[in-house]
């Protein structure tokens, strides 16, 4: 069988079908992730084979930050949608016998899956279907507004997700000769599998039958990869250092935050790896090492706490590796995921990254390393999470429609 997997956006959308990926390599299925191309090479180093999708996500944060008015904005927007319909279509035209979609491309995925004849399954990263219990990641209102707000919060995060696609979708619709009326939201898939822990976000009851939360899928680690020396240096020189990075956030900021940081480090008395991201992040003093992109999961189990952006990957990794957090929201999914963080015990109140200062900072993660509790609590959620196996119903699923 020939999966495709579709995904787009940053290096966190990505990295989980690395895990994915190898998973259904493993069990004897051919495997191809439709990604940007500056994920090429860490597919490569995964042993994946990669089928490019247009377009830039780092340089169009950039682009929407500069833009004049937001009509601009939308322009923007509108042509890198473009860009995602037809690196579908080229993908799924490469041959495949089932795709695999995460919730951004999946209105373009299932087009192109109903052109085709091919079967789509959503596999998400973050909650994707409005509920009472809680308002979704990227809501407008993150306040408790009870279950009836919480639905609707939820169904406004939908509703917006489907109209950034809303024109892609009809030019690939007209273009793969489907009728006008033809399904295409991303809530008419199913079956949906969403890759994170039930004991970080537990199912909720009023979710759809054929919607399942599994537990995460780990990105894997790129073959033959060593840590670089200075790194195990600096590791071995003196007591666990925090880590400090934030992803794909904060584009063009580095020098500030990197100012930022090394103040907050000496403030709070603790060592740091600092992550350059795309924010270019640098180290400042003997006591912070700035490294590039180094495996979360050989990473963050020795360090003494993690500050990042709360993305829902770096959060997972953060859970994995048993240690607390310093959660730094910045937008989109991450001030649910930071919340999260505070509300299973693993972390102090997030400091939105809108109210970082060096001593807000530096105070964060003094209270962090402070409380024991935070440690305790991450060591149990981390034993819980080790016990799961977030691919296992996805490929038992797989092998019941491949045995059919």
């Amino acid at each position: 069988m020939r999966i495709v997997i579709i995904t787009a956006g940053s290096r966190g959308d990505v990295a989980p079908f690395t895990g994915l990926g190898r998973r259904l390599q493993d069990a004897g299925l051919q495997v191809a992730v439709a990604a940007h191309p500056s994920f090429a090479a860490l597919l490569a180093g995964c042993g994946l084979d990669h089928r490019p999708m247009p377009g830039d996500p780092q340089g169009l944060i950039r682009d929407l930050s500069r833009a004049a008015s937001r009509e601009e904005a939308r322009a923007m927007t509108r042509a890198y949608a473009d860009g995602l319909a037809d690196g579908v279509a080229q993908a799924v035209a490469g041959g495949a016998d089932l795709l695999l979609t995460a919730f951004g491309p999946a209105p373009l995925s299932r087009m192109a899956g109903e052109a085709l004849g091919i079967p789509v399954i959503g596999t998400y990263l973050a909650p994707s279907f409005a509920t009472r219990q809680f308002p979704l990641p990227n809501a407008r209102n993150t306040d408790g507004p009870g279950p009836q707000g919480n639905l609707a919060a939820g169904r406004d995060v939908l509703g917006r997700a489907e109209g950034v696609f809303a024109g892609a979708v009809t030019r690939l619709r007209t273009r793969l000769g489907l009728p006008a009326d033809a399904p295409w939201a991303p809530a008419d898939i199913r079956p949906v599998f969403h890759g994170f822990s039930p004991l970080v976000v537990p199912r909720p009851q009023d979710w759809p039958s054929g919607v399942d939360v599994t537990g995460y899928w780990w990105p894997a680690r790129p073959d033959g990869w060593q840590p670089p020396a200075e790194l195990v240096d600096f590791l071995q020189a003196g007591p666990p250092p925090v880590f400090i990075g934030f992803g794909s956030m904060a584009a063009g900021q580095g020098e500030r935050l990197s100012e930022l940081v090394a103040v907050a480090v000496k403030r709070a008395g603790v060592r740091a790896v600092v992550q350059a991201g795309w924010a270019e992040l640098s180290g400042c003093g003997a006591d912070v090492l700035a490294i590039g992109d180094v495996p979360h999961d050989w990473l963050f189990p020795r360090t003494a706490a993690v500050v990042h952006h709360a993305g829902a990957g770096t959060t997972a990794a953060g859970l994995r590796a048993a240690v607390p957090a310093v959660p730094v929201p910045v937008m989109a999914d991450q001030p649910f995921w930071a919340s999260r963080l505070h509300r299973l015990g693993v972390a102090p109140c997030p400091l939105p990254f809108q109210d970082l200062t060096a001593e807000a900072l530096g105070d964060a993660i003094t209270a962090c390393l402070s409380e024991p509790a935070y440690r305790r609590r991450a060591a149990e959620l981390a034993r819980g999470i080790a016990a799961e196996d977030g691919a296992a119903s996805l490929l038992a699923h797989i092998g019941s429609q491949d045995a059919g």
